[in-house]
């Protein structure tokens, strides 16, 4: 029955033109379901994990891989391919109007150590996708369609997470950002160049009308209440708080009890003192302690250094910078309780962001098209779409993702949520187009 739909509505559509016929617009013009997913499940091929998931990380061998793959699938929807500096593809399908600015449809190919089948790929694939329904049914639009894959989204392996973006948007120098290293040390730049992706565009170069990005919702919220479609209205605000505390090293038998001056006792109680915060400043605000090192790390020596990261998260600006000061406040009182020398910087963040309300309306009117249900959401993990959105007008949309898990092999999503979600993409992306 599928097959019959598609079928019809190609022999309907096939001698139209968006720029002829704006009724093309009002239609329920489907995306091919079955060809989406195969494409999902190919590219999970590259980079297999060892528990049902990928390992894709970003600028190796298997990244380079994937983009091979990307590449050919593009080429053989007649579409153009740029790489810049860092290694970003930018893949076009011309419209009507080719010196106009293009709606872009973007996110990433890179996976976590221990990642998922859909996490970015899914919104890679998508916009694939809707440029081969565009080509199945003859569609002509008057902007461009720039299908984009951003480098080193996850920042599994080199620091700043959304690397690539953050360069097209200018809040990192591009040289900067070539020379990051890895744990091994591992220049960005020569990797990238060593799996042949180090593209000549210029970072920024690219222009765009608009941005839509769809993504895993990550969260349970969307399953939970049974809703097809997240409109993704905010993005979490973020802060990375690096915290460094300095006691002294001694015997774990022979130092009395109220000498101590041990740093994994003071990081106990900062710990719990995030947890409060968070707790205390709900909704919308999240805090925990993630990475952590203790030095020298043995069985019978107190902690003499410890250095761990705080994450902090909010859609209201005023309402992250005052669990930032209260966390500070408090992990001063006790280092001073334990005489343990306190360091805290920030290394990495952004301000809550607000999407594009028109490129918004577009994905509620598209949801609306299918009878698909839909609900405003605030995404709370970064994405490109955070920061090209400071550039550009841009918003995303978000499917189920079962059990809400993410950065983790066992992620899944159904087909028919693939399937929905793209249809949403695909009609936003024909009214901005058009």
């Amino acid at each position: 029955m599928f097959k019959f739909y598609i079928i019809t509505i190609y022999k309907v559509y096939k001698d139209f033109k968006l720029k002829d016929n704006p009724m093309v617009n009002e239609t329920n013009i489907s995306i091919n379901e079955n060809r989406l997913w195969d494409s999902l499940m190919e590219m999970a091929k590259i980079g297999p994990g060892i528990a049902g998931g990928n390992n894709r990380q970003t600028v190796t061998f298997e990244d380079g891989k994937a983009r091979k793959l990307l590449q050919k699938w593009a080429s053989e929807a007649g579409m153009s391919m740029k790489v810049d500096e860092l290694g970003s593809m930018f893949l076009k399908r011309e419209g009507t109007e080719n010196d106009a600015l293009p709606v872009v449809i973007g996110s990433h190919l890179d996976t976590q150590p221990t990642g998922g089948k859909y996490d970015g790929v899914l919104g890679v694939l998508a916009g694939l996708e809707v440029v081969r329904t565009l080509n199945d049914l003859n569609i002509e639009t008057k902007r461009p369609i720039l299908v984009v894959n951003w480098t080193n989204e996850e920042g599994s392996r080199f620091p700043p997470a959304m690397m690539a973006s953050a360069g097209y948007a200018g809040i990192y120098d591009t040289k900067t950002l070539l020379a990051a290293t890895d744990h091994e040390g591992n220049i960005f730049g020569e990797e990238l160049d060593r799996i042949g992706w180090k593209g000549t565009e210029p970072v920024g170069k690219e222009k765009f009308h608009c941005y839509y990005e769809l993504h895993i919702e990550q969260g349970p919220i969307l399953e939970n209440e049974n809703i097809d479609i997240g409109v993704v209205t905010h993005g979490q605000g973020l802060k990375w708080l690096e915290v460094k505390l300095t006691g002294v090293e001694q015997h774990t038998g022979t130092t009395p009890m109220n000498i101590r001056k041990d740093t994994a006792l003071a990081l106990s109680e900062i710990v719990l003192t995030v947890n409060k915060v968070a707790n205390k400043n709900q909704p919308n605000a999240v805090g925990s302690v993630g990475h952590i090192e203790v030095s020298p790390n043995s069985r019978n020596v107190i902690a003499g250094q410890t250095t761990f990261t705080i994450d902090i998260r909010s859609p209201e600006i005023n309402k992250l910078n005052d669990m930032e000061k209260e966390i500070k406040s408090s992990a001063e009182k006790i280092c001073k309780k334990y005489k343990v020398n306190l360091q805290m910087e920030q290394i990495g963040g952004f301000d809550p962001v607000a999407f594009d309300k028109l490129c918004l309306e577009n994905i509620r009117d598209s949801a609306k098209k299918f009878g698909y249900s839909y609900k405003d959401i605030v995404s709370g993990a970064g994405h490109d779409a955070c920061w090209i959105n400071t550039v550009v007008p841009s918003a995303m949309i978000m499917c189920p993702c079962i059990d809400g898990l993410s950065h983790n092999e066992a992620e899944e999503i159904k087909p028919e949520w693939a399937y929905s979600s793209t249809n949403v993409l695909l009609h936003s992306a024909i009214a901005s187009a058009s």
